[in-house]
C-alpha cells in the first residue's frame, strides 16, 4: 500500500497539475482584483484600474513558473514546453536544421563507425565463459606466440596458475564432402581447448581429451555453426558422416555453437579437427619436435585469485627448467600473458595504432563539426537578439532562455546523432560481411551493441551541449534595454563592432582541421600511387599465381617433384603462357619463412651469433624468369641442383651486403645454415619487397633449389599475356586432366599482393572520407559566417556601393574577414598536417609530407574550398541594389 502510494504522488507530481497549482493561480488573480479594486477606490474607471495593477504586479506567468519550480513540480510539463518552443523554432528555419542534423550526422556517424570497430576489435572480450580471465603466453624479448607441441604439453601439465592450457594452430586442407574437392581453412585443436574454453556443442559432441590416443588416434571433425548452415544446409543428420581430409576419412561428431568463431580475431575456422592428426590434416608431423614451433597459440583461464604477473613468473620458472634441459631448442625461458584475439603483439601493435589514428582523426571532425555549430549557433543568437530581449523585459529569466537553447542543441543532436547511427549501422553491416581477401575465411566482428548505442548517444548529448554552450555569454551579457532601443543594428552582447570573436576562433579552428585531414588523406593517396610504380623486386602484371597442395591430393614426398613437373609442364603448353615456375612462398604473401644465417667461420650456431636473419624461399629453376626478377651476377639455379647436388642459393644484394660485406665478396662464398649446412653462393639477384610489408626496411633474402628440399604446399608462377579470366579456365582445366582431386585456387599477383596493400588502402580510403567529411564541414562554415557578414552589413554595402565603390572594394568589404580567416586556417591546419603526415609513413609506403605535390594540392584544395563557400554570399553582395535597400531601410 506504501508504494502504490508513493507510486501516485510521484505521478501526480511530475505528470498532473496539482490542486495547489489551482489555488495558486487563483492566488495570484486575486491579489491582482485586490490592487484593482483599490485603484477603483481612488477614483479610476474599472479598466484602467484593472489594467496598471496587472502592470504593477508584472508577468503572471513569471510567477507562476517561478512558483511551480520552487515547488518541485512538473519537471515533465516544463520539458514537453520546450520541446514544443524548440520544434517550431525550428521548423521556421528549415534549411538551418537540415545543415546542422546533417553535420551531426556526419561526425557522431563518423565516431561510432570508428568506436565500433574498436569496440569489436580490441576492447570487446571474445565470446567466451569467463573471458575477463583468458590470456593467450608469449615466449621470450620478441613475444612469440608460437609454441612447440612438446613444450605446449610441459607448461600445461607444469603450471600451478592456469585452470587449463589448451592450444590450437591454424591449417588449410584439401576437403571432399562428396562434390568437387575444395580447400578450407580449419582449427587444430589440443583435446581439452573445447573444455578448457567452456564451449558447449550445438549439435552432438566436441573434441575431449578423452580421443586423444597417440598420432593419428582421432580422425573426427567439429563443423563451426557458419559452415554447417551453408555446406550442409542445417541437417542434424549430419552426424556420423564421413568426409574425407586430404583424402582420409574423418568422421563428423558435433557442430560448434552460432557464437563461436575461434579464438582468433578476423579468422574464423570453418571446422575444427584434433591436432595430434596433424599429419593427416597438413602434412606435418612435428608431435615430437621441440624445436619446431608450430602452435600457432597456447590460452587458458587464470585459477580464482591469480593475477598475470604470478602466471607470468609460474610460466617463466618452467621456462628456465626447459632452458636447462633442452638448450639448443629452448633458448628464450621468459614467458609473459596477453589477451587474445589478435595475434599476440604480431597483429595487436599496427591494428592499435592505425585505431587510435582513426580515433584521433574521427574526434577532429567531431570538434570541427561542433565548432561549426557553435559558430551556426551563435549567429543564430543574434539574429534573435530582438526576441531574447523582449522575453528578457516581459520577465523571463536568463536561465529560463538559455536552457531553451540548450534544448534546440541537444534535440537537433540526437536527431543528427539517430540519423548519423542509422548510417553507421549500415556501414557496419557491409564490414561484417566485407571479405577481402577471398582465400582467407576473414571477418570482422564489428557490428554494433549496447555499448555502441550508448556511446552514441552520451556522444550526441554531449556534442549538442558542447555547441550550444557557445551563446552563453551573449545571453548572459544581453541588455534588453539597448537592444529594444536600437533595433536590428545591434547583436546580442553588445554593438556590432568588427573584432575577433568567439566564432572567428571556431571557424580557424575548423579550417585548420580541415586542413589537417585533407594534408594527410592527399600524403596517402601520394604514398600509395608510389607503392604500386615501387620496385618490388619482380613483376606482378600480366602473372598468374595457382597455389597448390598436392598433400591434399595424397601426395607422399617422394612423389611431389614429379607431379609439380607435370603441373609446369603442362600449364606451360597454354596458348599465351610463356614461363612458368615455382616458389614456395611468394614475396609479399603472409606466411614468408625466415632462417638465422652464420658466416662460414662461425662455430657457435645459436641465433645470438648470426649475421643475419634472412628471408628464405624454395625456387624452381624458370622462377626467376617468370617473377621478372633481374639477375645482376652468377647464375640461376637449373635442374642439376637437386639432393644429389651440393647445397646452393641465390642471395639478394641486402643478404651480400650484411654478410659478406659486398656482393663482390659473395660470390662463390659459402655460408652455414642453423643445422651448419655450407651453403654455396652462386648468384645475385635485385633487392626486392617480402614480408608483407611495403614500409619494410630493406631485408635479405636468400633463393634455395625446391629440388634439394621438396615442398608439397607450392604456388605455380604462370607469365602470360592472355586474359586473366581464360588463363584461369585453361588452368584449371589442365590440372583436373592431370588429377581430377587436387583442388588449386587461382589468382593474379596483383589480386594476391591485396594483402600487402590492404594496410595503406585502408588508410588512404579512410582517411580520404574524413577529409571529404571535413572539407564539407568547412564549406558550411565559411559559407555560415560569410553570409551572416553579408547580411549584417546590407546597409553599409548600400551605401558604399552608392558612394560609387568598386566590385572589388565591396568583396572585400563583405568577404575579407573570411578570407583572412580561410588563409589563417589554411596556413595552420597545413602546418600540422606535415606534423601528423609523419606518422602515415608507418603504414603508406613512401608517404611523404613535404611532397611538392602534396602541399600545392592543399593549397589548391583549400583555395577551391574558400571559393565554393564564398560564391553564394559574394553574388549576393554584388547584387545588391543601394536605392531599393536604402529606402527599405
Amino acid at each position: 500500500m506504501k508504494l502504490l502510494s508513493w507510486l501516485r504522488s510521484v505521478t501526480a507530481k511530475f505528470f498532473h497539475r496539482s490542486e495547489l497549482s489551482t489555488e495558486m493561480e487563483e492566488e495570484l488573480r486575486s491579489h491582482i482584483q485586490f490592487r484593482a479594486d483599490d485603484l477603483r477606490r481612488s477614483g479610476l474607471d474599472s479598466a484602467e484600474a484593472e489594467r496598471r495593477a496587472r502592470i504593477e504586479f508584472g508577468s503572471q506567468s513569471r510567477y507562476i513558473e517561478e512558483s511551480h519550480e520552487a515547488l518541485g513540480a512538473n519537471f515533465v510539463e516544463i520539458l514537453l514546453q520546450d520541446l514544443r518552443f524548440s520544434l517550431r523554432v525550428l521548423r521556421k528555419s528549415p534549411g538551418f536544421t537540415f545543415v546542422a542534423i546533417f553535420t551531426l550526422a556526419l561526425a557522431i556517424g563518423a565516431n561510432a563507425v570508428v568506436f565500433s570497430v574498436l569496440n569489436g576489435l580490441l576492447l570487446r572480450p571474445l565470446h567466451v565463459p569467463h573471458s575477463q580471465n583468458l590470456y593467450a603466453i608469449q615466449r621470450g624479448n620478441d613475444k612469440y606466440i608460437v609454441q612447440s607441441w612438446p613444450d605446449y604439453l610441459d607448461l600445461r601439465d607444469r603450471n600451478r596458475t592456469f585452470d587449463g592450457l589448451a592450444a590450437y594452430n591454424i591449417a588449410q586442407t584439401g576437403v571432399n564432402t562428396g562434390d568437387t574437392p575444395s580447400r578450407s581453412w580449419l582449427f587444430e585443436v589440443s583435446g581439452n581447448y573445447f573444455d578448457a574454453l567452456g564451449i558447449q556443442p550445438f549439435l552432438g559432441r566436441l573434441i575431449h581429451p578423452s580421443d586423444e590416443h597417440g598420432p593419428n588416434s582421432a580422425p573426427y571433425i567439429v563443423l563451426s555453426w557458419s559452415y554447417w548452415h551453408s555446406h550442409f544446409q542445417d541437417d542434424r543428420g549430419v552426424l556420423g558422416r564421413t568426409v574425407q581430409l586430404n583424402k582420409h576419412p574423418f568422421t563428423i561428431v558435433g557442430v560448434a555453437p552460432p557464437e563461436f568463431q575461434g579464438t582468433l580475431l578476423f579468422f574464423s575456422p570453418d571446422f575444427f579437427v584434433p591436432m595430434i592428426n596433424s599429419e593427416q590434416v597438413d602434412g606435418s608431423n612435428y608431435l615430437n619436435d621441440r624445436g619446431t614451433r608450430w602452435v600457432f597459440e597456447v590460452l587458458g583461464h587464470l585459477k580464482p585469485g591469480v593475477t598475470p604477473a604470478q602466471a607470468a613468473a609460474d610460466l617463466s620458472s618452467i621456462g628456465s627448467w626447459l632452458h636447462k634441459s633442452y638448450p639448443k631448442q629452448d633458448d628464450q625461458s621468459s614467458f609473459s600473458l596477453v589477451r587474445p584475439g589478435l595475434h599476440g603483439d604480431f597483429f595487436a601493435p599496427a591494428i592499435r595504432a592505425f585505431l587510435a589514428g582513426l580515433t584521433l582523426l574521427a574526434g577532429l571532425i567531431l570538434l570541427a563539426a561542433c565548432a561549426n555549430l557553435g559558430s551556426l549557433f551563435a549567429a543564430r543568437a543574434a539574429d534573435r537578439a530582438r526576441e531574447v530581449a523582449l522575453r528578457l523585459s516581459l520577465g523571463s529569466s536568463r536561465v529560463r532562455i538559455l536552457r531553451q537553447l540548450f534544448t534546440e542543441a541537444v534535440l537537433i543532436s540526437l536527431v543528427g546523432g539517430a540519423a548519423g547511427l542509422w548510417g553507421s549501422v549500415w556501414l557496419l553491416h557491409w564490414l561484417t560481411i566485407w571479405k577481402p581477401f577471398p582465400q582467407f575465411p576473414m571477418s570482422f566482428p564489428v557490428t554494433p551493441d549496447a555499448t555502441v548505442y550508448g556511446f552514441a548517444v552520451l556522444l550526441s548529448l554531449f556534442s549538442g551541449f558542447l555547441f550550444g554552450a557557445v551563446p552563453v555569454r551573449q545571453v548572459l551579457r544581453a541588455n534588453p534595454y539597448e537592444i529594444v532601443k536600437a533595433g536590428s543594428s545591434v547583436k546580442l552582447g553588445g554593438k556590432f563592432a568588427r573584432r575577433i570573436t568567439v566564432r572567428d576562433l571556431l571557424l580557424v579552428l575548423q579550417i585548420a582541421l580541415c586542413a589537417v585531414l585533407v594534408t594527410s588523406s592527399m600524403v596517402a593517396v601520394r604514398g600509395l600511387m608510389r607503392s604500386l610504380h615501387t620496385n618490388f623486386g619482380f613483376e606482378p602484371r600480366n602473372a598468374m599465381l595457382a597455389e597448390t597442395d598436392l598433400a591434399m591430393a595424397g601426395y607422399s614426398s617422394d612423389k611431389t617433384p614429379a607431379m609439380q613437373k607435370r603441373l609446369m609442364d603442362a600449364v606451360a603448353t597454354i596458348p599465351g603462357v610463356t614461363r612458368v615456375g615455382l616458389v614456395d612462398t611468394p614475396p609479399l604473401h603472409m606466411g614468408w619463412a625466415v632462417s638465422y644465417v652464420f658466416t662460414e667461420k662461425t662455430e657457435d650456431l645459436r641465433p645470438p651469433n648470426a649475421a643475419a636473419q634472412s628471408v628464405m624461399y624454395q625456387i624452381s629453376p624458370e622462377y626467376f624468369q617468370a617473377a621478372g626478377t633481374s639477375m645482376l651476377a652468377g647464375r640461376k639455379i637449373t635442374e642439376h641442383d637437386d639432393k644429389n647436388a651440393p647445397p646452393v642459393a641465390v642471395i639478394n644484394k641486402e643478404f651480400a651486403r650484411r654478410v659478406f660485406g659486398s656482393p663482390t665478396s659473395a660470390m662463390g662464398s659459402y655460408f652455414k645454415e642453423p643445422d651448419g649446412t655450407r651453403v654455396q653462393v652462386i648468384g645475385i639477384v635485385q633487392d626486392g619487397k617480402y614480408t608483407a610489408n611495403l614500409a619494410e626496411d630493406p631485408q635479405p633474402a636468400m633463393f634455395l633449389p625446391i629440388l634439394q628440399n621438396p615442398r608439397n604446399d607450392t604456388w605455380l608462377v604462370v607469365r602470360s599475356n592472355r586474359d586473366p579470366q581464360q588463363l584461369t579456365a585453361a588452368i584449371r582445366s589442365k590440372v583436373r586432366d592431370l588429377d581430377a582431386g587436387l583442388p588449386v585456387f587461382l589468382q593474379t599477383w596483383d589480386e594476391e599482393m591485396n594483402g600487402a596493400l590492404f594496410a595503406p588502402r585502408m588508410a588512404t580510403a579512410s582517411l580520404g572520407i574524413l577529409g571529404v567529411m571535413g572539407t564539407m564541414l568547412s564549406i558550411t562554415g565559411i559559407f555560415g559566417m560569410a553570409a551572416y557578414s553579408v547580411s549584417k552589413r546590407l546597409r553599409e554595402l548600400g551605401i558604399r556601393m552608392a558612394l560609387g565603390a568598386q566590385r572589388k572594394e565591396v568583396l572585400q568589404a563583405a568577404l575579407g574577414c573570411a578570407v583572412k580567416l580561410l588563409a589563417i586556417g589554411s596556413t595552420a591546419g597545413l602546418a600540422l598536417g606535415i606534423l601528423a603526415s609523419r606518422l602515415l609513413a608507418f603504414i603508406v609506403y613512401q608517404a611523404s609530407p613535404r611532397d611538392p605535390f602534396v602541399l600545392t594540392g592543399v593549397v589548391v584544395a583549400m583555395a577551391l574550398l574558400g571559393l565554393v563557400a564564398t560564391w553564394i554570399p559574394a553574388q549576393r553582395a554584388l547584387s545588391l541594389d543601394p536605392l531599393i535597400l536604402l529606402r527599405e531601410e
